[in-house]
């Protein structure tokens, strides 16, 4: 009904105003009036005022000159126009880098070379050891305490810790120092992993390994997962059900974690080693402990063989290596 009088009244009025009367849309009678044209699109014609090949190569070459080759194009534009010359747009001389790929800084950058992914093998406790620092909140806001941690990868064991009201290289070179001593470290037995912290990088603690033939490794530049044992440990203690959100003083934040530790080493049993406590691994117990589990495992199966679907069953294995970043099987290959 409405298209039968529409153009009728169009006549009389205007477009505009018939679609009113009528309450129809006025796009959509301009669409129908021109539909679309199935295909590509018609090429764009060429701008009137648009620059010459001549023109455009022109362009490039003074942007490319060595006087202007390190400069963004508006500093070029602003210097021909002091020089009495215009050649093109500020948007132009974009627009002609960008269709030659050289749109990018145009300054000389600083390269730095990548750095190198630490692998790092342990096959028993005490070869290779992560260390790092982690802030607990105290009675007030902004008030905090540092907890430093060093782990054995191979073991899972904390072998030292400590709380202080600060953290500066020299607090983690005594640290260090003395973690080292209790454990009996050797010369060229240990490898210490930490990422780039100030105190990690730190020259008294740099020193300090050199002085005591303890190899250094750290992690990447934000690449948390180059030093997976220790975040993990952090996770497991802030996670832990009795973790208060804040400690009202340095002594009770330090009482917590002697206990948190003491239950971590020789109580928790990790996931990782065969469900053992760190202890028993570092300590060589964890064979004989595996040995009894196997035991009373035999002792179930031949009480109730259907319960296990006549299948004996076997305790978790102990853990032959710990890996930080585990090579593909290409690259052990290729290095073999």
């Amino acid at each position: 009904m409405i298209d039968a009088h529409f153009d009728d009244l169009a006549l009389v009025t205007s477009t505009t105003q018939a679609c009113v009367l009528l309450g129809a849309s006025r796009a959509t009678r301009y669409r129908r009036r021109r539909p679309r044209v199935a295909g590509p699109p018609a090429p764009r014609p060429t701008p009137p005022n648009a620059l010459t090949e001549a023109e455009r190569q022109h362009v490039l070459g003074v942007l490319r000159s060595e006087e202007f080759c390190d400069l963004a194009p508006a500093q070029v534009w602003a210097r021909l126009l002091d020089d009495g010359e215009y050649v093109c747009s500020i948007s132009t001389m974009y627009r002609l880098l960008a269709i030659a790929g050289e749109n990018r800084e145009r300054r000389r950058q600083r390269t730095h070379p990548a750095k190198k992914k630490p692998e790092l093998l342990a096959r028993r406790p005490n070869q290779v050891w992560s260390w790092d620092i982690t802030k607990l909140q105290g009675p007030e806001r902004g008030v905090y305490y540092d907890l430093f941690v060093i782990i054995d990868i191979f073991s899972r064991y904390v072998v030292g810790w400590t709380v202080s009201p600060a953290e500066t290289g020299e607090l983690a070179e005594a640290f260090i120092a003395d973690t080292l001593t209790r454990h009996g470290i050797n010369r060229d037995q240990l490898t210490l992993h930490a990422d780039r912290g100030t105190s990690m990088t730190s020259k008294p603690v740099a020193q300090l390994l050199v002085d005591l033939g303890v190899a250094r490794s750290h992690s990447r530049p934000h690449v948390s997962n180059d030093n997976p044992y220790s975040e993990a440990n952090f996770k497991t203690l802030k996670y832990c059900p009795p973790f208060p959100g804040r400690f009202g003083s340095i002594e009770d934040a330090r009482a917590f974690c002697a206990l948190f530790f003491d239950h971590y080493n020789h109580v928790h049993r990790h996931a990782g080693i065969g469900l053992h406590t760190p202890a028993s691994v570092h300590y060589g117990t964890a064979t004989e402990i595996r040995a009894q589990r196997a035991r009373t495992l035999d002792a179930a199966y031949a009480a109730n063989p259907a319960r296990f679907r006549h299948r004996p069953p076997t305790p978790p294995k102990l853990p032959t290596v710990a890996w930080i970043n585990q090579p593909n099987p290409e690259t052990l290959i290729k290095s073999a």
